[in-house]
Protein backbone atom coordinates (compact mmCIF):
# COMPACT_ATOMS: atom_id res chain seq x y z
CA UNK A 1 0.00 0.00 0.00
CA UNK A 2 2.89 2.37 0.79
CA UNK A 3 4.23 2.31 -2.79
CA UNK A 4 0.80 2.41 -4.41
CA UNK A 5 -0.17 5.39 -2.25
CA UNK A 6 2.52 7.35 -4.08
CA UNK A 7 2.24 5.83 -7.58
CA UNK A 8 -0.32 8.25 -9.10
CA UNK A 9 1.19 11.16 -7.15
CA UNK A 10 4.85 10.66 -8.12
CA UNK A 11 4.70 12.26 -11.61
CA UNK A 12 2.81 15.25 -10.19
CA UNK A 13 5.33 15.63 -7.35
CA UNK A 14 8.31 15.41 -9.69
CA UNK A 15 6.81 18.03 -12.00
CA UNK A 16 6.09 20.20 -8.93
CA UNK A 17 9.76 20.20 -7.87
CA UNK A 18 10.97 21.02 -11.37
CA UNK A 19 11.59 17.68 -13.10
CA UNK A 20 11.07 17.74 -16.86
CA UNK A 21 9.19 14.94 -18.62
CA UNK A 22 12.53 13.73 -20.01
CA UNK A 23 14.10 13.63 -16.53
CA UNK A 24 11.07 11.77 -15.16
CA UNK A 25 11.47 9.22 -17.95
CA UNK A 26 15.16 8.77 -17.18
CA UNK A 27 14.41 8.38 -13.48
CA UNK A 28 11.75 5.72 -14.01
CA UNK A 29 13.88 3.96 -16.61
CA UNK A 30 16.86 3.75 -14.25
CA UNK A 31 14.66 2.60 -11.38
CA UNK A 32 13.03 -0.15 -13.44
CA UNK A 33 16.42 -1.29 -14.76
CA UNK A 34 17.69 -1.66 -11.18
CA UNK A 35 14.56 -3.59 -10.21
CA UNK A 36 14.75 -5.77 -13.31
CA UNK A 37 18.33 -6.92 -12.94
CA UNK A 38 18.13 -7.33 -9.16
CA UNK A 39 15.02 -9.55 -9.40
CA UNK A 40 16.97 -12.14 -11.35
CA UNK A 41 20.11 -11.97 -9.21
CA UNK A 42 18.40 -12.11 -5.82
CA UNK A 43 16.05 -14.83 -7.07
CA UNK A 44 19.12 -16.92 -7.91
CA UNK A 45 20.67 -16.02 -4.55
CA UNK A 46 17.48 -17.05 -2.75
CA UNK A 47 17.54 -20.46 -4.41
CA UNK A 48 21.27 -20.86 -3.77
CA UNK A 49 20.90 -20.03 -0.07
CA UNK A 50 17.75 -22.09 0.36
CA UNK A 51 16.12 -19.12 2.11
CA UNK A 52 13.27 -16.81 1.16
CA UNK A 53 12.26 -14.77 4.20
CA UNK A 54 15.47 -12.72 4.75
CA UNK A 55 15.22 -11.40 1.18
CA UNK A 56 11.55 -10.53 1.65
CA UNK A 57 12.23 -8.72 4.93
CA UNK A 58 15.24 -6.77 3.67
CA UNK A 59 13.48 -5.85 0.43
CA UNK A 60 10.42 -4.45 2.17
CA UNK A 61 12.66 -2.62 4.66
CA UNK A 62 14.58 -0.86 1.87
CA UNK A 63 11.35 0.23 0.15
CA UNK A 64 9.96 1.52 3.47
CA UNK A 65 13.09 3.56 4.19
CA UNK A 66 12.99 5.14 0.73
CA UNK A 67 9.63 6.83 1.37
CA UNK A 68 10.70 9.43 3.98
CA UNK A 69 14.01 9.88 2.14
CA UNK A 70 12.15 11.65 -0.68
CA UNK A 71 10.64 14.06 1.84
CA UNK A 72 14.03 15.23 3.14
CA UNK A 73 15.62 16.80 0.04
CA UNK A 74 14.37 17.62 -3.46
CA UNK A 75 17.75 17.61 -5.23
CA UNK A 76 17.59 15.51 -8.42
CA UNK A 77 20.54 13.29 -7.39
CA UNK A 78 18.90 12.57 -4.02
CA UNK A 79 15.55 11.81 -5.65
CA UNK A 80 17.30 9.44 -8.08
CA UNK A 81 19.04 7.73 -5.15
CA UNK A 82 15.83 7.42 -3.11
CA UNK A 83 13.82 6.06 -6.02
CA UNK A 84 16.58 3.56 -6.84
CA UNK A 85 16.60 2.34 -3.21
CA UNK A 86 12.83 1.77 -3.47
CA UNK A 87 13.10 -0.26 -6.69
CA UNK A 88 16.13 -2.18 -5.39
CA UNK A 89 13.97 -3.23 -2.45
CA UNK A 90 11.35 -4.48 -4.88
CA UNK A 91 13.99 -6.37 -6.84
CA UNK A 92 15.39 -8.05 -3.73
CA UNK A 93 12.04 -9.29 -2.43
CA UNK A 94 10.00 -10.14 -5.54
CA UNK A 95 11.41 -13.50 -6.65
CA UNK A 96 11.97 -14.70 -3.06
CA UNK A 97 8.41 -13.73 -2.13
CA UNK A 98 6.99 -15.58 -5.12
CA UNK A 99 9.21 -18.54 -4.29
CA UNK A 100 7.85 -18.50 -0.73
CA UNK A 101 4.29 -18.53 -2.06
CA UNK A 102 5.12 -21.41 -4.40
CA UNK A 103 6.77 -23.37 -1.56
CA UNK A 104 3.54 -23.22 0.43
CA UNK A 105 1.34 -24.38 -2.46
CA UNK A 106 0.77 -27.51 -4.52
CA UNK A 107 0.36 -27.64 -8.32
CA UNK A 108 -3.39 -27.87 -7.68
CA UNK A 109 -3.58 -24.74 -5.49
CA UNK A 110 -1.03 -22.36 -7.04
CA UNK A 111 -3.67 -20.43 -8.98
CA UNK A 112 -5.56 -19.48 -5.84
CA UNK A 113 -2.39 -18.86 -3.80
CA UNK A 114 -0.92 -16.44 -6.33
CA UNK A 115 -4.40 -15.03 -6.98
CA UNK A 116 -4.92 -14.30 -3.28
CA UNK A 117 -1.57 -12.54 -3.13
CA UNK A 118 -2.43 -10.37 -6.12
CA UNK A 119 -5.83 -9.62 -4.58
CA UNK A 120 -4.33 -8.39 -1.30
CA UNK A 121 -1.51 -6.54 -3.03
CA UNK A 122 -3.94 -4.76 -5.33
CA UNK A 123 -6.28 -3.92 -2.46
CA UNK A 124 -3.42 -1.74 -1.25
CA UNK A 125 -3.42 -0.12 -4.69
CA UNK A 126 -7.04 0.87 -4.01
CA UNK A 127 -6.69 2.07 -0.44
CA UNK A 128 -3.33 3.83 -0.93
CA UNK A 129 -4.29 6.18 -3.80
CA UNK A 130 -7.67 6.83 -2.14
CA UNK A 131 -5.92 8.01 1.04
CA UNK A 132 -3.52 10.12 -1.01
CA UNK A 133 -6.42 11.67 -2.95
CA UNK A 134 -8.28 12.60 0.23
CA UNK A 135 -5.13 13.94 1.91
CA UNK A 136 -4.18 16.15 -1.04
CA UNK A 137 -7.75 17.43 -1.28
CA UNK A 138 -7.39 18.94 2.19
CA UNK A 139 -3.64 19.60 1.93
CA UNK A 140 -2.89 20.53 -1.68
CA UNK A 141 0.76 20.43 -2.76
CA UNK A 142 1.94 19.12 0.65
CA UNK A 143 3.69 16.17 -0.96
CA UNK A 144 6.52 15.84 1.57
CA UNK A 145 4.12 14.98 4.39
CA UNK A 146 2.50 12.36 2.16
CA UNK A 147 5.88 10.63 1.78
CA UNK A 148 6.25 10.59 5.55
CA UNK A 149 2.75 9.11 5.94
CA UNK A 150 3.60 6.39 3.40
CA UNK A 151 6.42 5.31 5.72
CA UNK A 152 3.83 4.04 8.26
CA UNK A 153 2.29 1.23 6.13
CA UNK A 154 5.81 0.50 4.87
CA UNK A 155 7.03 -0.19 8.41
CA UNK A 156 3.91 -2.22 9.24
CA UNK A 157 4.60 -4.41 6.19
CA UNK A 158 8.13 -5.11 7.47
CA UNK A 159 6.79 -5.95 10.94
CA UNK A 160 4.30 -8.41 9.42
CA UNK A 161 7.09 -10.29 7.65
CA UNK A 162 8.59 -11.19 11.06
CA UNK A 163 5.39 -13.04 11.89
CA UNK A 164 6.04 -15.48 9.03
CA UNK A 165 7.80 -18.76 9.73
CA UNK A 166 9.74 -20.30 6.86
CA UNK A 167 10.12 -24.03 6.45
CA UNK A 168 13.55 -25.34 7.41
CA UNK A 169 15.74 -26.44 4.50
CA UNK A 170 19.14 -28.02 4.07
CA UNK A 171 22.15 -25.89 4.98
CA UNK A 172 23.93 -24.47 1.96
CA UNK A 173 27.68 -24.40 1.33
CA UNK A 174 28.54 -20.72 1.96
CA UNK A 175 31.58 -20.86 -0.33
CA UNK A 176 29.28 -21.87 -3.19
CA UNK A 177 26.83 -19.13 -2.20
CA UNK A 178 29.46 -16.38 -2.30
CA UNK A 179 30.46 -17.42 -5.82
CA UNK A 180 27.07 -16.51 -7.31
CA UNK A 181 27.80 -13.75 -9.91
CA UNK A 182 25.36 -10.89 -10.48
CA UNK A 183 24.20 -12.16 -13.88
CA UNK A 184 24.14 -15.83 -12.83
CA UNK A 185 20.37 -15.92 -13.29
CA UNK A 186 20.77 -15.46 -17.05
CA UNK A 187 22.51 -18.83 -17.16
CA UNK A 188 19.29 -20.46 -16.02
CA UNK A 189 17.83 -19.83 -19.45
CA UNK A 190 20.36 -22.18 -21.10
CA UNK A 191 19.50 -25.13 -18.86
CA UNK A 192 15.80 -24.41 -18.27
CA UNK A 193 13.05 -26.76 -19.48
CA UNK A 194 11.97 -26.37 -23.11
CA UNK A 195 8.41 -25.60 -21.98
CA UNK A 196 9.75 -22.77 -19.80
CA UNK A 197 11.58 -21.24 -22.76
CA UNK A 198 8.50 -21.43 -24.97
CA UNK A 199 6.28 -19.86 -22.32
CA UNK A 200 8.72 -17.08 -21.45
CA UNK A 201 9.27 -16.26 -25.13
CA UNK A 202 5.55 -15.62 -25.55
CA UNK A 203 5.25 -13.65 -22.31
CA UNK A 204 8.24 -11.45 -23.22
CA UNK A 205 6.85 -10.73 -26.69
CA UNK A 206 3.70 -9.55 -24.97
CA UNK A 207 5.72 -7.51 -22.45
CA UNK A 208 7.57 -5.72 -25.28
CA UNK A 209 4.26 -4.11 -26.33
CA UNK A 210 2.61 -3.89 -22.91
CA UNK A 211 3.66 -0.35 -22.01
CA UNK A 212 3.16 1.52 -18.75
CA UNK A 213 -0.42 2.19 -17.63
CA UNK A 214 0.57 5.86 -17.73
CA UNK A 215 -0.21 5.82 -21.47
CA UNK A 216 -3.79 4.71 -20.80
CA UNK A 217 -4.14 7.52 -18.28
CA UNK A 218 -2.57 9.89 -20.80
CA UNK A 219 -5.15 8.84 -23.41
CA UNK A 220 -7.92 9.83 -20.99
CA UNK A 221 -6.21 13.15 -20.32
CA UNK A 222 -5.91 13.63 -24.09
CA UNK A 223 -9.68 13.14 -24.29
CA UNK A 224 -10.27 16.04 -21.90
CA UNK A 225 -10.78 14.31 -18.54
CA UNK A 226 -9.57 16.14 -15.41
CA UNK A 227 -7.07 14.75 -12.88
CA UNK A 228 -9.74 13.70 -10.38
CA UNK A 229 -11.59 11.62 -12.98
CA UNK A 230 -8.37 9.99 -14.18
CA UNK A 231 -7.27 8.99 -10.66
CA UNK A 232 -10.79 7.80 -9.81
CA UNK A 233 -10.85 5.51 -12.86
CA UNK A 234 -7.40 4.20 -11.90
CA UNK A 235 -8.69 3.36 -8.40
CA UNK A 236 -11.70 1.61 -9.96
CA UNK A 237 -9.35 -0.51 -12.09
CA UNK A 238 -7.41 -1.62 -9.03
CA UNK A 239 -10.64 -2.36 -7.16
CA UNK A 240 -11.81 -4.70 -9.92
CA UNK A 241 -8.33 -6.25 -10.02
CA UNK A 242 -8.36 -6.84 -6.25
CA UNK A 243 -11.87 -8.32 -6.16
CA UNK A 244 -11.36 -10.74 -9.07
CA UNK A 245 -7.79 -12.02 -8.48
CA UNK A 246 -8.63 -14.66 -5.86
CA UNK A 247 -11.78 -16.14 -7.46
CA UNK A 248 -10.03 -16.23 -10.84
CA UNK A 249 -7.12 -18.04 -9.20
CA UNK A 250 -9.54 -20.66 -7.84
CA UNK A 251 -11.12 -21.00 -11.29
CA UNK A 252 -7.66 -21.41 -12.87
CA UNK A 253 -6.90 -24.32 -10.53
CA UNK A 254 -10.11 -25.99 -11.68
CA UNK A 255 -10.06 -25.45 -15.46
CA UNK A 256 -6.35 -24.87 -16.08
CA UNK A 257 -3.86 -21.99 -15.81
CA UNK A 258 -3.36 -21.79 -19.57
CA UNK A 259 -7.04 -21.21 -20.34
CA UNK A 260 -7.29 -18.34 -17.86
CA UNK A 261 -4.04 -16.76 -19.08
CA UNK A 262 -5.18 -16.82 -22.71
CA UNK A 263 -8.54 -15.38 -21.71
CA UNK A 264 -6.74 -12.54 -19.94
CA UNK A 265 -4.67 -11.70 -23.02
CA UNK A 266 -7.80 -11.71 -25.20
CA UNK A 267 -9.43 -9.23 -22.80
CA UNK A 268 -6.27 -7.11 -22.95
CA UNK A 269 -6.47 -6.97 -26.76
CA UNK A 270 -10.12 -5.89 -26.56
CA UNK A 271 -9.26 -3.16 -24.02
CA UNK A 272 -6.50 -1.66 -26.17
CA UNK A 273 -8.67 -1.83 -29.27
CA UNK A 274 -11.34 -0.01 -27.28
CA UNK A 275 -8.91 2.70 -26.20
CA UNK A 276 -7.98 3.20 -29.85
CA UNK A 277 -11.60 3.81 -30.80
CA UNK A 278 -13.20 5.82 -27.98
CA UNK A 279 -13.03 9.17 -26.22
CA UNK A 280 -16.04 8.61 -23.96
CA UNK A 281 -15.72 8.66 -20.14
CA UNK A 282 -18.26 5.88 -19.56
CA UNK A 283 -16.56 3.65 -22.12
CA UNK A 284 -13.24 4.34 -20.40
CA UNK A 285 -14.76 3.18 -17.10
CA UNK A 286 -15.98 -0.02 -18.76
CA UNK A 287 -12.58 -0.58 -20.40
CA UNK A 288 -10.70 -0.08 -17.14
CA UNK A 289 -13.05 -2.54 -15.47
CA UNK A 290 -12.10 -5.06 -18.18
CA UNK A 291 -8.47 -4.08 -17.70
CA UNK A 292 -8.79 -5.12 -14.05
CA UNK A 293 -10.17 -8.46 -15.26
CA UNK A 294 -7.16 -8.88 -17.58
CA UNK A 295 -4.71 -8.15 -14.74
CA UNK A 296 -6.44 -10.60 -12.40
CA UNK A 297 -6.30 -13.31 -15.07
CA UNK A 298 -2.62 -12.91 -15.96
CA UNK A 299 -0.32 -11.45 -13.30
CA UNK A 300 -0.45 -14.19 -10.66
CA UNK A 301 -1.50 -16.90 -13.12
CA UNK A 302 1.63 -16.54 -15.27
CA UNK A 303 3.87 -16.98 -12.21
CA UNK A 304 1.83 -19.96 -11.04
CA UNK A 305 2.31 -21.62 -14.44
CA UNK A 306 6.05 -20.90 -14.39
CA UNK A 307 6.41 -22.41 -10.91
CA UNK A 308 4.66 -25.57 -12.13
CA UNK A 309 7.18 -26.22 -14.91
CA UNK A 310 10.43 -25.67 -13.00
CA UNK A 311 12.19 -27.50 -10.19
CA UNK A 312 11.12 -26.52 -6.68
CA UNK A 313 14.73 -25.66 -5.82
CA UNK A 314 14.85 -23.27 -8.80
CA UNK A 315 11.47 -21.56 -8.39
CA UNK A 316 12.82 -18.14 -7.36
CA UNK A 317 15.46 -18.27 -10.11
CA UNK A 318 12.86 -19.19 -12.75
CA UNK A 319 10.42 -16.47 -11.67
CA UNK A 320 13.25 -13.97 -11.08
CA UNK A 321 14.66 -14.58 -14.55
CA UNK A 322 11.24 -13.98 -16.07
CA UNK A 323 10.41 -10.88 -13.99
CA UNK A 324 13.89 -9.49 -14.58
CA UNK A 325 13.60 -9.78 -18.36
CA UNK A 326 9.99 -8.60 -18.09
CA UNK A 327 11.08 -5.37 -16.36
CA UNK A 328 13.62 -4.68 -19.09
CA UNK A 329 11.00 -5.46 -21.75
CA UNK A 330 8.57 -3.10 -20.00
CA UNK A 331 11.16 -0.33 -20.14
CA UNK A 332 11.64 -0.92 -23.87
CA UNK A 333 7.86 -1.14 -24.34
CA UNK A 334 7.26 2.27 -22.81
CA UNK A 335 10.03 3.82 -24.91
CA UNK A 336 8.65 2.18 -28.07
CA UNK A 337 5.09 3.24 -27.24
CA UNK A 338 6.19 6.82 -26.64
CA UNK A 339 7.98 6.86 -30.00
CA UNK A 340 5.04 5.34 -31.89
CA UNK A 341 2.61 7.73 -30.19
CA UNK A 342 4.81 10.69 -31.15
CA UNK A 343 5.16 9.53 -34.78
CA UNK A 344 1.75 8.02 -35.55
CA UNK A 345 -0.65 8.94 -32.73
CA UNK A 346 -2.44 6.98 -30.00
CA UNK A 347 -4.92 5.18 -32.30
CA UNK A 348 -2.16 3.46 -34.29
CA UNK A 349 -0.18 2.67 -31.13
CA UNK A 350 -3.04 1.03 -29.25
CA UNK A 351 -4.22 -0.84 -32.34
CA UNK A 352 -0.75 -2.31 -32.89
CA UNK A 353 -0.61 -3.41 -29.24
CA UNK A 354 -3.97 -5.17 -29.62
CA UNK A 355 -2.77 -6.99 -32.76
CA UNK A 356 0.45 -8.18 -31.08
CA UNK A 357 -1.61 -9.45 -28.14
CA UNK A 358 -3.71 -11.59 -30.49
CA UNK A 359 -0.51 -13.00 -32.03
CA UNK A 360 0.71 -13.93 -28.52
CA UNK A 361 -2.59 -15.69 -27.81
CA UNK A 362 -2.21 -17.76 -31.00
CA UNK A 363 1.39 -18.62 -30.09
CA UNK A 364 0.60 -19.64 -26.50
CA UNK A 365 -2.40 -21.67 -27.66
CA UNK A 366 0.01 -24.09 -29.33
CA UNK A 367 1.87 -24.78 -26.06
CA UNK A 368 0.91 -27.96 -24.22
CA UNK A 369 1.16 -27.21 -20.47
CA UNK A 370 1.58 -30.93 -19.71
CA UNK A 371 4.36 -31.50 -22.26
CA UNK A 372 7.08 -31.38 -19.61
CA UNK A 373 7.26 -31.70 -15.86
CA UNK A 374 10.00 -30.57 -13.46
CA UNK A 375 12.43 -33.22 -12.34
CA UNK A 376 11.60 -32.69 -8.66
CA UNK A 377 8.21 -33.31 -7.15
CA UNK A 378 6.63 -30.28 -5.55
Amino acid sequence: MASEMLYPIMPVFLKHIGFSVLLIGILEGLAEAVAGFSKGYFGKLSDASGKRLPFVQFGYALSAISKPMMAVFIYPVWIFFSRTIDRLGKGIRTAARDGLLSDEATPQTKGRIFGFHRSMDTLGAVIGPAIALVYLYFNPFNYQMLFLLAFIPGVLAVVCTFLIKERKKERINMVQLKSVPFFAFTGYWKNSPVLYKKLIAGLLLFALFNSSDVFLLLKMKESGLNDTAVIAVYIFYNLVYAILSYPIGILADKIGLKKILLFGFIVFAMVYAGFALTNNLFVYILLFGCYGLYAAATEGISKAWISNICKKSETATAIGTYTGFQSIAALLASSLTGLLWYKFGSVFTFTLTAIISVIVVIYLSAINPDAAQPDEQI
